[in-house]
């Protein structure tokens, strides 16, 4: 079953034109590392300067310790980091933002 993963960033002040550029497009040998790690989709959206990830995942912890030492993601973790307040090098057992609701499974 695939998980659904809600996490936030934020973008250090001035940064929002840079991280949208970088996004533009990834480089499709870390597309290609994301999908064997089992991501299915990822989707960021931007609140000022606050970054909302939506990540549709096999299995989270298994996907971040996969990409933690990954050469593809570490080059691009490099690129986006010094964008964000603070760095993310996938250590950790981060498991998103705690669901309380959601209308699926309402009678």
């Amino acid at each position: 079953m695939t998980q659904r993963v809600l996490s936030r960033t934020r973008l250090r002040a001035g940064q929002e034109a840079a991280y949208e550029q970088l996004h533009v497009a990834i480089p499709p040998a870390l597309v290609e590392r994301l999908r064997a790690a089992g991501v299915t989709n990822w989707s960021i959206w931007r609140d000022g300067q606050d970054l909302v990830h939506l990540i549709e995942v096999d299995d989270h912890r298994a996907m971040r310790r996969s990409l933690a030492e990954d050469p593809v993601n570490v080059a691009w973790q490099e690129l986006v980091n010094p964008l964000l307040e603070a760095d993310d090098d996938y250590s950790g057992d981060d498991d998103g933002i705690p669901l309380v609701w959601a209308l699926d499974g309402q009678a």
